[in-house]
């Protein structure tokens, strides 16, 4: 079976993309190739992120690698936390992040909101981008015991349940990285034609 690396520590996020390419491809990440280095996350796009990050792992671990960035934008908060989705309270925390978005929010009416992923694939040497995105609104409280992030809080449109109220199957199948992934999946399959 092929490898192909996901550049990311995040066992959840390493779980949901083991799931949607079972069978096809061995999913490693970083702690399975032993790259214990912070990639920094200096960009300003998620497109920037997810490229800083394959870039380090094909160029220091010489492996076909795949990374994603991927955050909130809820519109009241002028698209915030957006790229700062993973450290909006000033440190890495699920809840704390949850929290401040909740904080921000209340009293507000306008709870449109969205979640964006952007792939980098690095193949044989070459860049390729993939991107996916699901509109929803913010909850007025956390509700659910799956998924991670701001999961708790963000609800698809056209559902009465959160993505932390789904079970990992149903959630890759409309989420922002189950879309981005759907389309480096269909990518990687016409590859190996």
């Amino acid at each position: 079976m092929r490898q192909l690396v996901f550049a990311t520590n995040n066992q959840h996020k390493t779980n949901e993309v083991r799931n949607l390419l079972s069978g096809q491809y061995e999913i490693l990440n970083l702690g399975d190739i032993g790259c214990t280095t912070d990639i920094p996350e200096t960009a300003d796009s998620f497109a920037g992120n997810a490229e800083l990050k394959s870039s380090f792992v094909a160029e220091n671990f010489k492996l076909n690698c795949f990374a994603d960035d991927s955050g909130l934008e809820v519109k009241a908060l002028n698209n915030e936390p957006g790229i700062y989705s993973a450290r909006y309270a000033g440190q890495r925390g699920d809840e704390a992040n949850l929290n401040l978005v909740l904080q921000k929010m209340q009293g507000i009416t306008n709870r449109k909101a969205r979640f964006r992923t952007v792939v980098s694939l690095i193949q044989n040497g070459q860049r390729f981008l993939f991107e996916g995105a699901i509109e929803g609104t913010i909850r007025e409280s956390a509700t659910g015991g799956n998924g991670f992030g701001y999961d708790p809080i963000f609800q698809p449109d056209g559902y009465d349940r959160t993505f932390a109220e789904m079970d990992m199957v149903e959630k890759n199948l409309i989420s922002h990285r189950g879309i981005a992934m759907g389309k480096l999946i269909a990518f990687l399959k016409a590859q190996a034609v």
